[in-house]
């Protein structure tokens, strides 16, 4: 079913304030090009173009957040303002707010729909450095045909999604499919093997590498045994690729339908289901494996925020267009559409949301559940943190030193860092 929100320019220009053309600014948003995000972000510029007068320019930045946000550190640092508006991730919010405009003036009127522990994780030292875009929690996705075929059930642990991926690949190889693989997720040396290894770990009663207390809790039994894990899945049930693939590779491996699991989050699930896809109509999501040790799943918190640089030209017209782009009917347009996972907590009761991509109502307790990287304990540090929380996960896949080994040495380096202080 396609749905289509239409927004009438005055109702727009009631919401954002309509400008004559004399005021009208010349805007510039970073944003990055993860599937086709840039094209209905697009659609929205229009909109808020027409409703406001002023222009609005995408600077498009790579798929990785990594990547992206050296770029950003890059031009905060030089305090240019070649961008006025950020789409930031949820965990740069403290790293990067002391260069942000603070828009708690700005969305003084609708803030208090987004859900509230996500409103909190923006806020900086009582600063809201950005506004709640959309908010994610990955999902396995898992063939429904093949499961069906082979008789076997999704998998509620990852011994189970181990030994179901590796034989549905056993016996599709058998049949003359040499090209079917049983698992692919975000191996690649970036910040998604950082959420990934989480995922490994919390859901085996492992830690979070680093508490709330900001204690370091790298080298815990049940994340080393975590570690074992994943360690085997490589040239086993996942492809050797898979070491450097990110959120973009697993999703193309995964639609030309030569994976029988996908981790990834929920924006793939719009796309797997369009007509060009090989798996359209065949696949479905369940909540992440938990552990052997560990009582529940366990997703990685995500999600994106619109923000306003500090040194922005044009702050107020930045600012309007921050609160447009996360308004109820943009993110409506976007749930339908993408499957993005909105922030405002009334969508996930919208009927028309729920029968466009019935994945979203049902993501809501995992995404109230969802399990925070150690961003906020660490601040500034987190970066440096990640880095090496993802660099022992990397070796361990790769087969560059056991889990035992890495993670003794990533509590080495973490405790070198916390060393300065948190």
């Amino acid at each position: 079913m396609s749905i289509r929100i239409r927004t009438s320019a005055f109702a727009l220009a009631v919401a954002v304030g309509l400008v004559s053309a004399a005021d009208a600014a010349e805007l510039r948003i970073a944003a990055g090009d993860t599937g086709d995000a840039l094209v209905l972000l697009r659609e929205h510029l229009d909109r808020f173009e027409a409703a406001t007068g002023h222009n609005v320019t995408i600077v498009p930045m790579p798929s990785s957040t990594t990547d992206q946000l050296a770029q950003y550190r890059i031009w905060l640092a030089d305090r240019s303002p070649e961008v006025d508006v950020f789409f930031i991730d949820v965990i740069w919010s403290a790293l990067l707010a002391h260069h942000l405009h603070d828009l708690s003036e700005a969305a003084a009127d609708v803030i208090d729909q987004h859900i509230p522990e996500i409103v909190a994780s923006q806020t900086v030292d009582g600063r809201l450095v950005a506004i709640p875009y959309y908010t994610d929690a990955p999902a396995l996705y898992y063939r429904t045909d093949l499961l069906e075929k082979h008789d076997k059930t999704p998998p509620e642990t990852w011994v189970e999604m181990e030994t179901t991926a590796a034989e549905i690949m056993a016996a599709e190889r058998a049949e003359g499919n040499g090209q079917m693989w049983g698992f692919v997720f975000q191996g690649g040396l970036y910040e998604g093997l950082t959420a990934n290894a989480l995922e490994w770990v919390a859901s085996n009663d492992g830690g979070t590498f680093i508490d709330e207390e900001g204690r370091i809790t790298a080298n815990d039994p049940n994340a080393v045994a975590a570690f074992d894990l994943a360690s085997g899945w490589v040239n086993n049930i996942s492809p050797p690729g898979v070491i450097s693939y990110r959120e973009e590779e697993s999703r193309v491996f995964w639609e030309a339908g030569n994976a029988v699991f996908m981790r990834n989050w929920p924006y793939a699930y719009a796309l797997g289901n369009r007509p060009e896809s090989a798996v359209a109509g065949n696949f479905d999501v369940v909540p992440l494996p938990r552990g052997s040790m560990g009582t529940g799943s366990a997703a990685t918190l995500g999600g994106w925020n619109a923000a306003v640089s500090a040194y922005s030209t044009e702050p107020e017209a930045a600012s309007e267009l921050a609160v447009f782009l996360t308004s109820e009917e943009i993110q409506k347009d976007r749930a339908i559409r993408n499957s993005f996972l909105p922030t405002i907590a009334s969508l996930y009761d919208d009927p028309e949301i729920a029968e466009a991509q019935p994945l979203i109502p049902e993501w809501r307790q995992v995404v109230e559940n969802a399990v925070p990287r150690p961003s906020a304990v660490t601040g500034i540090h987190y970066s440096q943190v990640s880095q090496e929380i993802w660099t022992a996960a990397h070796n361990t896949i790769a087969g560059r030193g056991d889990a035992a080994s890495n993670l003794a040495e990533l509590e080495r380096r973490l405790r070198f860092i916390s060393a300065r202080g948190w």
